[in-house]
C-alpha cells in the first residue's frame, strides 16, 4: 500500500534558520500517525509544507498521490485540517460556519455534523468571536470532520478542550478511523492522549526525522532499567550503545534500554557490571519513551552510547 503522505528530502528555511532539514517521511494509509518532537523541532512547518500552506525550499511531498504544491479542490475535499492557530471567520455564528462549509464538500454528512454539534455542546446561534478558545477548537473540528475526509491532519487538536471532551473526541476519532479507514496525522504535546490513538510514531528533532515505526514495536523495544549493585555504581565504559541516558545514585545505575531483549540485557549487564544484586526492566509509556529520546537528542543530536549521557542524579 502506498503512503498517504510521502516526503523526500523536504527542506524549509527561514533566512538562516533551517526549520526542516532534508526530512524523509512516509505516513501509512489507514493508520493514526503521531508526529512528535520538542518545541521548535519543525512539526508545524512540516505540516504547513505538506498542505501547501508554505512552499518548501527543497525536496518533494506527495499527499493523496498528488504533488503538495499542486493540491487543489479535489484533494482538499478529502483532507481535514485543524490547527490550534487556525483562523476562523469570527463574525459568523456556529450555524453559519456549518452552512458555509456544507456546500463545499460533496461528502458532507449532515447527521454526523449534527451529532458533533451535540457532542461538543456547541451553541449554534453564538458568534465564534464570543466563544472560548476551546469552543472555537470544537467548531473547527466539526467543520473539518463532518465531510468524513480520507486524511485528517491535526496540529495540536486538544488545545483548550476539557478532559471529558478530549476523551469523547478521541473515542469518536478511533471509532471513525476503524469504520471509515481514515488516515490521521496528529501532532500534539499531549502525548498521553496521542498514545491512545497512535498506530505509528514519527519523531522529528532539529528538522530531521529521527524515528518512524509502529507504536507497538517502539514500546516493545524500550525498557526503563534499574540495576542495584553491591558497591558504588559507576557508568561502565563498555556499555552497549543502546543503553541511553545513564544516571547513578549510590549503588543504583539507571538507564533506558532502547533495544530490549530480556536475555541479552542480563548478559550485557553481567559483562560490563560487577556485583549485580538486582536488575529490573520495566515497560515504558509512549511519553516516557519520547522524553528519553528527546533528552538523548538534546545532549547529542542523535541517539548515542550510554556514556555520553552519564551523570549522577536521583
Amino acid at each position: 500500500m502506498n503512503p498517504i503522505i510521502l516526503a523526500q528530502n523536504l527542506t524549509k528555511r527561514f533566512r538562516r534558520l533551517v526549520a526542516v532539514d532534508g526530512l524523509d517521511l512516509a505516513v501509512p494509509e489507514g493508520a493514526v500517525t503521531a508526529f512528535l518532537g520538542p518545541n521548535g523541532a519543525g512539526k508545524t512547518t512540516t505540516i504547513k509544507c505538506l498542505l501547501n500552506l508554505q512552499t518548501p525550499d527543497g525536496g518533494s511531498v506527495e499527499v493523496l498521490g498528488a504533488d503538495s504544491r499542486r493540491l487543489g479542490p479535489e484533494q482538499f475535499r478529502r483532507i481535514g485540517y485543524v490547527s490550534e492557530n487556525q483562523e476562523l471567520p469570527l463574525w459568523m455564528t456556529v450555524q453559519q460556519l456549518i452552512d458555509y462549509c456544507r456546500p463545499l464538500y460533496p461528502t458532507w454528512d449532515a447527521a454526523f455534523a449534527a451529532k458533533l454539534l451535540s457532542d461538543f455542546e456547541l451553541p449554534k446561534d453564538a458568534k465564534l468571536k464570543h466563544l472560548s478558545r476551546g469552543m472555537r477548537m470544537k467548531a473547527a473540528l466539526l467543520s473539518s470532520l463532518a465531510y468524513r475526509p480520507r486524511l485528517v491532519v491535526l496540529d495540536e487538536p486538544f488545545s483548550g478542550l476539557d478532559p471529558l471532551v478530549r476523551d469523547e473526541f478521541i473515542r469518536g476519532l478511533l471509532e471513525l478511523t476503524e469504520e471509515q479507514g481514515w488516515s490521521v496525522f496528529v501532532s500534539s504535546h499531549d502525548i498521553e492522549e496521542v498514545e491512545r490513538l497512535a498506530d505509528q510514531v514519527a519523531i522529528i528533532d532539529r528538522g530531521q526525522l529521527r524515528l518512524n515505526e509502529r507504536a507497538e514495536s517502539l514500546q516493545a523495544r524500550f525498557r526503563s532499567v534499574e540495576v542495584t549493585l553491591e558497591t558504588e555504581a559507576v557508568v561502565p565504559s563498555g556499555a552497549p550503545a543502546h543503553w541511553l541516558n545513564a544516571e547513578t545514585s549510590g549503588r543504583v545505575l539507571r538507564f533506558v534500554d532502547s533495544e530490549h531483549e530480556a536475555g541479552r540485557l542480563q548478559q550485557d549487564a553481567e559483562r560490563v557490571l560487577e556485583g549485580i544484586r538486582q536488575l529490573d526492566a520495566d515497560p515504558m509509556t509512549l511519553r516516557q519513551v519520547f522524553v528519553a529520546l528527546a533528552r538523548t537528542y538534546r545532549l547529542n543530536g542523535m541517539p548515542s552510547p550510554v556514556a555520553a549521557g552519564s551523570g549522577t542524579g536521583a
